[in-house]
């Protein structure tokens, strides 16, 4: 019997995939670091096998799957190799995945996630589908039709697909590590667009996706009145937005997402430009109105007289649309954003656009740059973003508790690190707080 063996089981990508084989049928195990991550209880729930990293996991029949993040020196890809068994890297495993479905490729600089599962969840309200969410979450389904995944631009691995049909949200300058300029990043979504077999759904409302030239139809999508399908009469709430859609300038549906900010209106038009272009029918599209949303994508939750949000915004345009959607929602609270800048090359490229987007909110405090391990730091501390914005604070762990003193606040912990232990430990925090006040009644 084969095994499919993940190296890196616990990265968001590689777990997502691990579920997908797992739900159509396969044998899956794995291994990665010790360290705890948020995708691993998913993974323990259906009892997918987690290893430490070891050349014994490696065995003779199996099919190899290796994160990206992993070089040609790791201990079970020498192994691997050693063995001459089945070896793929991530991405070219999920581009021959895909080949059995009608494939649904979602990408772009922001709101790829948010998009992917977005879709993802309409198409599963009425069909048997499989889909990949780089939040870590993946479904497999045997009599799966449509397969919806998330396809990352870093590298240019998403040129590993050949997909039938690709959402493209926007081209941004981001990946500093990687891409030399916006150009450049236009020039591996051109290369993305080449690779498409059916069809482009891509934001009219993007100067750089209207350059793309396609073999393929494109499908735009926006605010604008140029677009093929554009959001009108928009109506925002404290529980969602509500807007009509009007196709090629004839009204179509009116729709509502439990979500704010104009991002999550592009988001959700794209979705339904896809599905009228496939011919689900409007009521089904209408499923929009029940999506919970993905994981670390403004994930709030209410302690005491404070709301509390878990965003991945890394990004100086993504902190903009978090806090700007804070805003929509909580129009009468002070906004506090508690950002920890990802990778040195990023912050340094991007240090005075940090410095706007963050000046949107109230309050802000700034925690140490997380780091990756393929990157020089050079002199670059957080120090240097603390000085652009000088009513800021930089946050150490241990000084937490200062967050107490904003009530009745919204807490934006945001980044792509580990930020989420100084969210965890305030948490704790506020619970042993409450603790300590019933014993003292």
């Amino acid at each position: 019997m084969t095994t499919y063996h993940f190296i890196g089981i616990k990265g968001t990508g590689m777990s997502a995939l691990a579920h997908i084989l797992h739900d159509s049928g396969e044998t899956v195990q794995g291994s990665d670091v010790e360290k705890r991550f948020f995708t691993q209880e998913a993974l323990e729930q259906k009892d997918i096998p987690i290893l430490p990293f070891s050349k014994k996991n490696i065995k003779q029949n199996d099919i190899v799957i290796a994160g990206n993040a992993f070089s040609e020196d790791h201990i079970e890809i020498m192994e691997a190799k050693r063995l001459g068994v089945t070896f793929y890297k991530y991405h070219e495993f999920l581009g021959e995945w895909l080949k059995q479905y009608i494939s649904i490729a979602v990408t772009g600089a922001h709101g790829k996630t948010s998009t992917t599962g977005l879709l993802a969840h309409v198409l599963n309200e009425t069909l048997p589908i499989s889909y990949l969410i780089g939040d870590g979450t993946g479904k497999g389904h045997v009599d799966s039709k449509y397969f919806v995944f998330e396809a990352c631009e870093y590298r240019r691995h998403f040129l590993q697909y050949e997909p039938d049909y690709a959402i493209m949200t926007n081209i941004d300058f981001d990946h500093p590590d990687y891409f030399t300029s916006i150009d450049d990043v236009f020039d591996a979504f051109q290369s993305m667009a080449d690779r498409v077999k059916k069809g482009i759904i891509a934001c009219g409302d993007d100067e750089q996706l209207q350059q793309i030239q396609a073999k393929v139809p494109v499908v735009y999508y926006g605010f604008s009145s140029t677009n093929d399908f554009q959001a009108q009469n928009v109506t925002e709430t404290e529980d969602g937005t509500t807007f009509d859609v009007f196709v090629r300038n004839t009204y179509y549906e009116t729709f509502t997402i439990p979500m704010h900010g104009n991002h999550n209106i592009l988001n959700a038009l794209s979705v339904i430009a896809i599905c009228q272009y496939e011919g689900i029918e409007a009521k089904n599209i209408k499923a929009l109105s029940t999506f919970q949303g993905v994981k670390r994508r403004f994930t709030e939750k209410k302690v005491g007289n404070q709301i509390l949000i878990d965003d991945y915004a890394h990004h100086p345009k993504e902190i903009t649309a978090t806090i700007e959607s804070a805003r929509k929602k909580y129009t009468d609270k002070n906004i506090v954003a508690i950002f920890q800048p990802h990778t040195f090359t990023r912050t340094k490229t991007f240090l005075q656009e940090f410095a706007d987007s963050l000046s949107l909110a109230d309050a802000v405090y700034l925690c140490d740059i997380f780091g990756s391990a393929r990157e020089d730091n050079g002199t670059l501390t957080i120090n240097d973003l603390q000085k652009l914005l000088p009513n800021s604070t930089v946050l150490q762990l241990s000084q937490i508790d200062i967050l107490q003193t904003y009530e009745d606040s919204v807490l934006i912990f945001m980044g792509a690190g580990d930020i989420q232990k100084f969210q965890q430990t305030y948490e704790g925090k506020l619970v042993n707080k409450t603790i300590n006040q019933i014993k003292n009644t």
